[in-house]
């Protein structure tokens, strides 16, 4: 009987809470890294989202069976190479996905979820939203079933990547010298959790941090420039299902009532900041500066 590779995740829960208790033991004498209800949100919106993606693979599966069946260019034969080609593939597709996810108001209402948290530790990882089926996250790895990779392959390949990234989600960790250049480490991914304006829209990596410096949206943590945790609209609540709909409440509400189609279109679908100036007019305020940290 075959693992099923959808429980990667879950099965890897004892590894990720045994690195939380080891955080927590050496940076005990750092005060404010850890809030229990920040904690304990964080851990109800990983269940939640586990759930979430457990029946989002059910119904998703039958589609890439279908394309992989019908419509693949090519088939990979099971080897190392065709290993490494599908991790390539998926996580070049995942920067896409998380930058798409910043740049566009319906992803972002999802993705706003994992930033909500104004703490940054291993227990922030798990903040993911429940949302994500809807916001169409799934449709991002299409492409790699179309290429010829089988649907488990490609499945267990994006839990792996979100599993690496649960690593980088510490302040326990210094800059790694020249493994800056190759992955996605815990100082490159606390510049892309900050909301301070140098940082906002920042390293989106998964795995590899190539895709960022290739195409321009690298950046460097610097001592002098302390990270600010969180979103520039703060949520300003623990309740794992409040956090996972409110951005989803706030955006819907604004398009309901915006004054045109034009408005309207902004108001799901453009860029955090121009949806922010859709609301500004309803709210009759000036807008707030940047939104998708």
């Amino acid at each position: 009987m075959k693992f099923p590779v959808e429980l990667i995740l879950l099965a890897l829960v004892p590894v990720f809470l045994l690195f939380v208790a080891g955080e927590l033991w050496f940076l005990r004498r750092r005060g404010n890294l850890y809030d229990l209800r920040d904690s304990l949100c964080s851990a109800g919106l990983g269940l939640l989202h586990q759930g979430a993606d457990k029946l989002a693979w059910l119904l998703v599966l039958p589609l890439y069976g279908w394309i992989y069946q019908q419509h693949r260019l090519f088939s990979f034969p099971d080897s190392a190479l065709s290993f490494f080609l599908l991790f390539l593939g998926q996580d070049f597709l995942y920067y896409w996905f998380h930058r798409v996810s910043h740049r566009v108001r319906w992803l972002w209402a999802a993705h706003s979820v994992h930033h909500s948290s104004t703490r940054m530790n291993f227990t922030t990882a798990f903040r993911q939203s429940l949302m994500y089926p809807l916001a169409g996250m799934w449709a991002f790895w299409l492409p790699l079933a179309w290429l010829g990779f089988p649907p488990q392959q490609v499945v267990a390949v994006v839990l792996l990547n979100l599993a690496f990234q649960f690593f980088v989600h510490t302040q326990a960790v210094p800059k790694l010298g020249w493994l800056e250049y190759v992955f996605n480490t815990p100082s490159i991914h606390r510049s892309h959790h900050a909301r301070n304006p140098r940082y906002i829209d920042h390293n989106y990596a998964g795995v590899l941090v190539v895709w960022d410096r290739l195409f321009g949206t690298f950046v460097e943590e610097l001592d002098s420039e302390p990270c600010d945790y969180g979103t520039v609209k703060p949520v300003n609540s623990f309740n794992p299902l409040w956090v996972s709909v409110v951005e989803w409440r706030d955006m819907l509400l604004e398009a309901w009532r915006a004054e045109n189609w034009r408005d309207r279109l902004i108001a799901l679908f453009g860029a955090p900041e121009a949806a922010e100036r859709v609301a500004s007019k309803q709210r009759r305020v000036p807008p707030a500066k940047g939104v998708s940290a």
